[in-house]
């Protein structure tokens, strides 16, 4: 009994990562599992969020065909239907903020890169340095990153930390462009 209630805390597994069933699902969750572990892109074993993340480099064709405010409106939508899409998968999988669950990288990766879209500085350095800013304050979470990733629960904590991780790399682009642009 005692054994059960470690594995199974409240209905999340806090152990181990459970393997994806998806032939047991039904095609709905298949569909939504599918998507909340990034078109597959997070079931890479190592490093699954960097992978996501390397994943949704694959957008910003995407974004700089629609340019920037059409961009910020499809990001929003993107974050508003992650938030169904990863709790459903967080629950489907038994563990909250699975690793696995990458749709918040596509999100928050997205976001990084909205300044450069609309400074028109899109380029293969500043994809880099994007990549590597989102994926730094994704990582090391300092404030409030950390305080929402522990504290908010369900979908809208998965995607939340992710877009403020993005709202920060962002940040610090929109800073370096403010101080060396003339």
């Amino acid at each position: 009994m005692a054994q059960t209630i470690y594995f199974n805390l409240m209905g999340i597994n806090i152990l181990h990562k459970p393997a994806i069933n998806f032939k047991a699902m039904s095609w709905t969750d298949r569909l939504i599992v599918f998507s909340g572990v990034g078109f597959g892109s997070g079931l890479i074993p190592k490093a699954p969020g960097t992978f996501g993340s390397a994943f949704a480099l694959l957008f910003i064709p995407i974004w700089l065909h629609l340019g920037f405010l059409n961009s910020v409106f499809a990001i929003a939508i993107m974050s508003l239907i992650g938030i169904y899409i990863c709790g459903h998968t967080a629950k489907v999988m038994g563990v909250h903020d699975d690793g696995r669950i990458v749709w918040d990288e596509f999100a928050g990766q997205s976001i990084t890169f909205l300044p450069l879209i609309y400074l028109g500085q899109m380029n293969w350095l500043w994809l880099l340095v994007g990549f590597a800013l989102f994926r730094l304050f994704d990582i090391w979470k300092p404030w409030p990153i950390r305080v929402i990733d522990r504290q908010v629960d369900g979908g809208f904590g998965i995607m939340l930390d992710d877009i403020i991780a993005g709202l920060w790399a962002a940040l610090c682009i929109l800073i370096y462009f403010y101080f060396t642009v003339a």
